[in-house]
């Protein structure tokens, strides 16, 4: 099975540039202490690199 990934939002986006706002909505987290679980894909590790100072992530295997 695929591997996912738990992403908790653990800063504000306040002061932040826009691509990194649209990314952290993109993955479904509007505050600090939401957490998303989502699929491991490229298009997803792309998104979280972008907020990587936001965000922590930790790998769940199914």
């Amino acid at each position: 099975m695929a591997a996912r990934l738990k992403v908790t939002q653990i800063k504000s986006e306040i002061g932040g540039k826009q691509n990194q706002r649209d990314s952290l909505r993109t993955l479904g987290l509007k505050r600090i202490g939401d957490i998303v679980v989502k699929d491991d894909s490229s298009s997803v590790r792309g998104l979280v690199n972008t907020v990587s100072h936001l965000v922590t992530v930790e790998e769940i295997n199914n």
